[in-house]
């Protein structure tokens, strides 16, 4: 689960999972959902694969969404399905998409940047937490 907050000028994210493999997933899917409204019609017609090492969770998921950005950013490509796999070295994940299309895709915001002001990632007993700024 994720959602997203006001922040002054900027806009927050924070996400909720089981596993840190759902947390960064939920991740990609709040990023993208900063970008379009509507999400849920993005088709999984284009795939990409992404390799992301590290192993402190906070800087993994900072990279992990720079990476997403990033693909956004130099092929416009829109994302909303994402597996992600953990091992001892950072994530393997892929991810499927569509490229933007704005005759289908309703844009809400252009997100610039994903940055390290009130990065944290925490293991709770009922799962995981995070929470994250980017600049818009």
């Amino acid at each position: 689960m994720f959602e997203t907050f006001e922040h002054t000028a900027d806009l927050g994210l924070r996400v909720r999972a089981m596993s840190l493999e759902n947390l960064l997933e939920e991740a990609g899917r709040g990023l993208f959902s900063m970008m379009v409204t509507n999400l849920q019609e993005i088709r999984g017609l284009q795939e990409r694969t992404y390799r992301v090492d590290g192993t402190a969770v906070d800087y993994l998921l900072f990279d992990w969404l720079n990476e997403l950005l990033y693909t956004f950013e130099s092929e416009h490509l829109l994302l909303a399905d994402f597996k992600v796999e953990l091992d001892s070295e950072g994530l393997q994940a892929t991810a499927r998409g569509e490229s933007m299309n704005l005759d289908r895709h309703l844009m809400e915001h252009e997100v610039k940047a994903i940055t390290y002001h009130g990065l944290r990632v925490e293991e709770h007993t009922d799962g995981w937490f995070a929470e994250l700024i980017v600049d818009i």
